[in-house]
């Protein structure tokens, strides 16, 4: 946990509308929210409740209409967007329900490339792209293309590249939608230990199943945190 106590994340009446036509769609409504260093935190709900607008305003991808976002102590709202590009390479890593892993690079380049925008040397990359891929059990695949892994294998992949930059919080946007129930389970166990090796861990799922790998579920409804929950155990 954060020894100062201050949250990685906070927001304060954060609201999205959407105007398409001339009709205004509320997507989300006064979302207040914190987010602790070392938390592992889903956010849950039925499909078009928000979620994924909320991820993508966590993650910078998007701004928010009304109400304020603080990440790590910095007020995004004035950040342009060479500014916001440098937080979401070195602060913030993504894992996206359709895994969103470049055909014709290997594994291993994959998981080095947010490194290679960084300007980092060759060295450097290479030695951390290989222990992110040892963390997820994938070093033996990194001269493979995408095309020629499961399914849980590119997701194994992308959550190596999420976690290569050793970002501040990892968001991950309804990682199993994809995956068969056993490889869902195994990303799910995966996340479960990059949290208790400390990652902080941000989920947005529709499925109550994987909730319980959470230790607080915040629950949307119609663009409106209608209940928030500790987990006490978890299975």
């Amino acid at each position: 946990m954060d020894a100062n106590g201050k949250p990685l994340i906070q927001l304060e009446g954060v609201t999205k509308v959407f105007y398409t036509d001339e009709v205004e769609t509320h997507a989300l409504s006064g979302i207040q929210m914190e987010v602790r260093q070392g938390e592992y935190v889903s956010i849950a709900g039925p499909s078009g409740c928000g979620k994924s607008t909320l991820l993508s305003i966590l993650g910078l991808l998007d701004t928010p209409t009304a109400g304020s976002y603080t990440l790590n102590g910095q007020p995004v709202a004035n950040l342009n967007m060479a500014e916001r590009a440098r937080i979401r390479n070195r602060e913030i890593g993504f894992i996206f329900q359709s895994f969103n892993l470049i055909g014709d690079l290997t594994v291993f380049e994959n998981v080095e490339l947010p490194l290679t925008y960084r300007g980092m040397k060759a060295a450097e990359r290479k030695a951390r792209a290989g222990e992110a891929l040892e963390k997820v059990g994938m070093a033996h695949r990194a001269k493979h293309l995408p095309s020629q892994l499961s399914g849980g294998q590119q997701q194994r992949v992308a959550v190596a590249r999420a976690l290569v930059g050793s970002p501040l919080i990892l968001l991950a946007d309804e990682p199993t939608g994809n995956l068969d129930s056993r490889n869902g389970e195994a990303v799910m166990e995966l996340l479960r230990e990059l949290h208790e090796q400390g990652s902080t861990i941000c989920m947005v799922t529709h499925d109550q199943r994987f909730t319980r790998h959470a230790n607080r579920n915040i629950h949307l409804f119609d663009g409106q945190v209608v209940d928030e929950s500790m987990e006490t155990a978890t299975a």
